[in-house]
């Protein structure tokens, strides 16, 4: 595992980070609380140090497990949690998005229960939770410096979201000095990613970006497939059939990608010798794809077993992209990979009402439009 400098701040992570949304909810499949313990424990093990969890995941479940889990580790990791949402005052009805409250009294209300559920005195890395951009007022930015100056956080972010967009709150929290923009970006999904990446270019901004959703839901580390039915609470199946569809020709076209040599000798110790030496699998791959960008600092895939965490951890030490095959993907998507026909995913895209994505000149039909 290697590791990287989030923002501006001293605060360390691993390129492999643990998206701690997948335990203490059952969106991503139904695990015990013992499970959930052991997979963080695991991921430990495995060099990851980056812990992302929310304060709404499992309203506080996922901060419990993770405060129990990492108890142990505290000094060896960096944990991250985010507040902004009101699942205090209101239910939760399936995956839908519940109202938000970013005014000061409740943001520091909300992270004192954080706090509490984590059982930590201090957290890491605080995050506004898929806050828009007019919420985030000069009270907000105020408590968040507050928090730093205190020493109760170390950096602050701004996670984006839910829809993938969001252009104008990464373009604030950059021009902002936040140390973190959290997105939605990989090899298939690449507008809003490129649009910070000359954001910062343009500002001089040290602030970080943390890529979440780098398998595109299941496409590139293949997880779904022709044959794959996704059951019913399955998060990705809020993705289009036309998204999987065309994803599935995209694979193909970046198979090169995919390192898989023979190795002739034995290794220097007498043992066996393995049949690939220097492999890269596409799952691998498309999270390299992304640490290729200086300013990304972690990516968080969301793992779903101890294999996913084998192989995805293990992507920080695989052959890194070369600049050759970069820019070959680049051409690929340039041209939408030779495919014609619509991946179905334009309705979901919005960000302030869309307006941010038009000005920006991005080929993405708004939400509702």
């Amino acid at each position: 595992m290697h590791y990287r400098t989030l923002g501006a701040s001293d605060v360390e992570v691993s390129e492999i980070g643990f998206g701690a949304w997948v335990v203490g909810t059952d969106w991503w499949g139904d695990r015990t609380a013992e499970q959930a313990r052991e997979m963080l424990q695991y991921a430990v093990e495995q060099g990851i140090t980056y812990f992302d969890t929310g304060d709404v995941y499992g309203h506080g479940d996922s901060e419990e497990l993770v405060g129990e889990a990492l108890a142990d580790y505290r000094d060896e990791v960096t944990v991250a949690t985010k507040i902004g949402y009101d699942f205090y005052d209101n239910p939760q009805a399936g995956h839908g998005e519940l109202p938000k409250e970013m005014n000061r009294d409740y943001l520091e209300a909300a992270f004192e229960k954080s706090l509490d559920r984590l059982d930590m005195e201090t957290v890491d890395v605080l995050q506004l939770h898929n806050a828009n951009v007019d919420e985030v007022d000069a009270d907000v930015l105020e408590f968040l410096d507050e928090l730093r100056e205190e020493g109760r956080v170390d950096a602050v972010g701004w996670a984006l979201g839910p829809s993938i967009g969001w252009l104008a709150e990464g373009d604030k929290a950059i021009v902002e000095e936040f140390d973190a923009v959290q997105l939605v970006w990989n090899v298939l999904e690449q507008e809003v990613g490129d649009h910070f990446l000359e954001t910062l270019e343009e500002t001089g901004s040290e602030t970080s970006l943390i890529p979440r959703v780098p398998h595109s839901s299941g496409l590139l580390n293949e997880q779904v497939t022709p044959e794959t039915e996704l059951g019913e609470g399955d998060h990705r199946a809020y993705r289009p059939d036309e998204w999987y569809e065309t994803g599935w020709e995209k694979i193909e076209a970046l198979r090169f990608l995919e390192r898989a040599e023979p190795r002739s000798a034995e290794g220097s110790s007498g043992e066996e010798p393995r049949e690939r030496d220097g492999e890269r699998s596409m799952a691998q791959a498309s999270l390299q794809w992304l640490l290729y960008h200086d300013a990304v600092a972690t990516v968080t895939p969301t793992f779903r077993t101890r294999e996913d965490i084998d192989e995805w951890a293990a992507a920080s030490d695989v052959p890194a992209l070369t600049d050759e095959e970069y820019e070959r993907v680049q051409a690929l998507y340039a041209d939408d990979f030779g495919i014609e026909g619509d991946d179905g995913m334009d309705a979901l895209r919005s960000s302030v009402e869309g307006e941010d994505i038009q000005s920006a000149g991005l080929d993405k039909e708004c939400a509702g439009s």
